[in-house]
């Protein structure tokens, strides 16, 4: 494609994606989305870790060639359009990319910058690892504990968009409808007159493909278990319906590579919970990934008193949207939380900083990077560069464990040196 916005690095490559995997050059075309608010300043801080941890790794011998495209404020202001289709198209074409944080517009059109590029390149997994770093703040007793991978769908759910205001013609028509049609389910709304309705699709294809991703992971990645979180004991055909769809799928597609709690409740009916409990525990002794479920509001309560029983969690959007900021706040936040949006179908995979643009810091150097940086981590490990990722954790190790950290982690640490955002790349950089 030709581009008018943004300019293609001449010396860099296309990753390409054939039978399920990633073809990436040695100088690949990353395109960058540097953000808004803060955007610009940890961008500049992240790259450099960026560029610093792949010349490390490979000495010259790989480099990445960035493209910057253009999203949010600077898009609207330049071309008078928050999210240009060559934007989309960029990241369609070069596959793999890095954004930072975006302003969603006020006052009307795209609802979300950031769910817009998720729905135009079907980015259906939201990749949110959650581990700690040593000497890093937090609110729990053993932060040590938690190091879970959340897979959260990123298309169906609440994300949808499918809503109905209150007071309006569509609205009034629904209601009718289920009034007359399905006067049990219109019976069901306590004030139907004054209430804003919204639909929650969740479809057995969706399902699929995420519990698939998720299961591919964990077994490529030498995961204990995957855990299943839904309100299925609530709302069964959609919640239920995923945590069933998810376990058909593990035992269909994975055979003897996996053992599911479904099959301990056809154990445990046909021979006993004894019984059931041998089978079980020979499984996993043989090397076989639990697949499991827990009610989502359960799973609250236990990934705080009992993070160890977590390992990777595969879960509705809502459920993963709550998840994923509640165990970013056991291990530092959401300042250092990293995320990926990918299609294991596709190939496309764009990553960003799980945070806001906190406007009121632009341009002071002020704030955490982290967030970006392991974004990068993650994205440099999707492409098969894990050397360079490996750099990427221990500058962040180092860093943080010698207490030379920002203003969010220095208000709550004990002897801890001031930093800004650069000083904390550079920081980052020394430990690798």
């Amino acid at each position: 494609m030709t581009y008018s916005n943004s300019t293609v690095p001449p010396d860099g490559e296309r990753i390409q994606f054939s039978n399920g995997k990633l073809q990436v050059p040695h100088r690949p075309i990353l395109p960058f989305i540097e953000g808004d608010g803060t955007g610009p300043d940890i961008w500049r801080a992240a790259v450099r870790v960026f560029n610093a941890a792949v010349e490390k790794a490979y000495r010259g011998e790989r480099q990445i060639a960035w493209m910057e495209v253009f999203a949010g404020q600077k898009a609207f202001d330049r071309f008078g359009e928050w999210l240009p289709e060559e934007t989309i198209e960029a990241f369609r074409e070069f596959l793999v990319g890095i954004k930072g944080p975006l302003t969603t517009p006020v006052g009307g059109g795209i609802r979300s910058l950031n769910v817009a590029l998720r729905k135009a390149l079907d980015l259906y997994v939201c990749l949110r690892p959650v581990r700690y770093f040593q000497g890093v703040p937090s609110p729990v007793k053993r932060p040590e504990d938690v190091d879970m991978v959340i897979f959260r769908e990123n298309t169906e759910d609440i994300y949808t968009g499918v809503e109905f205001e209150a007071g309006t013609r569509d609205n009034a028509d629904l209601l009718a409808w289920l009034e007359h049609e399905k006067p049990e389910a219109y019976d069901k709304i306590r004030f139907p007159k004054s209430s804003g309705i919204s639909l929650k699709p969740v479809s057995k294809e969706g399902t699929e493909r995420l519990v698939r991703a998720a299961i591919e992971y964990a077994l490529r990645n030498n995961r204990r278990s995957v855990t299943l979180v839904h309100k299925g004991n609530i709302m069964k055909f959609t919640e239920g319906a995923f945590r069933n769809w998810g376990y058909e799928l593990a035992e269909r597609e994975f055979g003897e590579r996996v053992y599911t709690w479904a099959q301990w409740e056809r154990a445990k009916q046909a021979r006993g919970e004894e019984s059931a409990n041998v089978e079980q525990q020979t499984a996993l002794q043989n090397g076989r990934l639990l697949i499991k479920d827990v009610i989502a509001d359960i799973a609250f309560q236990q990934t705080i008193t009992r993070a160890r029983d977590f390992d990777l969690i595969a879960t509705t959007n809502l459920n993963g949207d709550y998840l994923s900021d509640a165990l970013a706040a056991q291990v530092g936040g959401i300042g250092i939380a990293p995320g990926g949006n990918l299609s294991y179908v596709t190939g496309h995979a764009v990553f960003e900083a799980t945070h806001g643009t906190a406007p009121k810091y632009a341009d002071q150097d002020k704030v955490n990077p982290g967030s970006v940086i392991l974004s990068g981590e993650l994205m440099l490990r999707y492409l098969g560069w894990g050397e360079a990722a490996d750099c990427i954790l221990r500058g962040m190790e180092g860093a943080i464990a010698a207490r030379t950290v920002t203003y969010d982690f220095h208000r709550l640490m004990e002897g801890a040196t001031l930093v800004s955002t650069s000083q904390f790349a550079d920081a980052v950089v020394a430990h690798m």
